[in-house]
């Protein structure tokens, strides 16, 4: 799988049906020696801190994608999964 066929996507939360975000936007997180992805960093949703420079994005792991398909890409992730963190640049 290439990263052009991901971009443009929306990944879609299976346990509540939220919207979190749409790959082109993100980040990929590639292990260096196995050239596998780790995780897909999307950006929070808090804009205030954005515009201060201080932006949270949303870690999704590899192992809770479940499908990939034409228009979304969809997870399955919980609290236990998901977590923000701050991006420094």
């Amino acid at each position: 799988m290439r990263l052009s066929d991901l971009m443009g996507k929306e990944v879609v939360n299976l346990l509540d049906g939220s919207r979190l975000g749409t790959v082109g936007d993100s980040d990929l997180v590639i292990d260096e020696l196995t050239g596998n992805i780790e995780s897909i960093l999307l950006p929070g949703r808090g804009r205030m801190l954005s515009i201060l420079g201080d932006q949270q994005h949303i870690v999704i792991p590899w192992e809770c994608v479940r499908k990939i398909g034409s228009e979304f890409i969809v997870v399955e992730m919980d609290e236990t999964y998901g977590r923000l963190f701050r991006k420094a640049y």
